[in-house]
């Protein structure tokens, strides 16, 4: 197999070639199709995610074909399509994954940082962290809803029923989630650097009733804020946006510090919650919506070998949607 890996942070992803993985009990072997390229991978390839695994195989929205399976594994999945996302494995047995939140297990695996990832032409993944998908779809256009699809949805059902969401940082997540908010009849505010005049016109093309910079008020209060950009800045903006009792929601991993605030920003029962990882649970209410939305991603594909392109071209805001790895 070939894959790119990060040896040590900081530094850029090297070509490598290695024996094909072999799956152990209740794992399979995928042929990578496609993979996403999250801006968590910026963060782990960054340094800003520690105790990641060395030497590692970034990328966690893999799509690809079953080709080998692990004792116990059911033999009917092999052949199949399935998405394997970031959380790998969870140990079932401590509290949070007894009473449903196996998005906090205390003894978790990573795909793409704690375990080898989908940076390849080839992954081990366990089978029970392994969504089947539509074997007639385009892979490249389902590699972005493994991370970003599944992560906004869980941000959205953090957000409420509000009819009004701002979207603080319009990538791959927040261009996937704005159409699921479209189709659901809500009206979505979507924020952004402001000089990404090219970002703002994406976003309207995308259904938003209205666009602008991330420091801009929006023309009515919001009932909801999902803050996708790793920004702590952004937070005091998000919570003077929303009406009395609004929430704002923190989606990922990684952000930089909160500035002080006044007290009155988040007065009048405003609310700030974060997200942490996914459940399978999200999966299997999430791929259903995004087929009756109609969600289309919107991708630049890179070859696998052009893995440090991409991350650049993430990091520097290069990107409207998703970029994506092809072997």
């Amino acid at each position: 197999m070939k894959a790119m890996v990060l040896e040590r942070s900081r530094t850029r992803l090297v070509p490598v070639e290695r024996p094909d993985p072999v799956p152990g009990p209740g794992e399979i072997r995928l042929r990578i199709e496609a993979c996403a390229v999250c801006r968590t991978d910026l963060h782990v390839v960054d340094g800003e995610l520690e105790h990641s695994k060395r030497p590692l195989v970034p990328g966690h929205e893999i799509v690809g074909i079953v080709e080998a399976i692990g004792l116990g594994v059911d033999a009917t999945r092999m052949g199949r399509r399935v998405g394997v996302p970031w959380l790998g494995h969870t140990c079932g047995t401590c509290p949070y994954c007894r009473f449903g939140a196996e998005n906090l297990c205390d003894a978790p695996l990573f795909t793409g940082y704690t375990r080898d990832g989908g940076f390849a032409t080839h992954a081990v993944a366990d089978t029970d962290f392994a969504f089947d998908l539509d074997p007639d779809a385009d892979p490249v256009a389902l590699a972005p809803l493994l991370c970003a699809g599944l992560i906004g949805w869980r941000s959205l059902k953090k957000a409420g029923d509000g009819k009004r969401i701002g979207l603080y940082g319009f990538g791959a997540a927040a261009h996937i989630i704005a159409q699921v908010c479209v189709w659901q009849g809500r009206e979505v505010y979507a924020f952004t650097r402001p000089e990404d005049l090219d970002v703002q016109h994406f976003a309207l093309s995308l259904g938003a009733a209205w666009a602008g910079g991330s420091e801009e008020a929006p023309p009515v209060p919001l009932d909801a804020a999902i803050i996708f950009a790793p920004v702590g800045e952004l937070v005091p903006a998000a919570l003077r946006a929303v009406r009395k009792a609004g929430r704002v929601v923190c989606g990922g991993i990684h952000m930089s510090d909160i500035p002080s605030m006044p007290y009155a920003a988040l007065w009048e029962e405003r609310e700030l919650v974060s997200v942490a990882n996914l459940t399978r649970q999200d999966a299997a209410t999430f791929f259903p919506v995004a087929r009756a939305a109609g969600v289309r991603t919107h991708t630049t594909i890179y070859p696998l070998a052009s893995a440090n392109e991409a991350l650049a071209d993430l990091r520097a805001g290069r990107l409207n949607g998703a970029a994506v790895l092809v072997p």
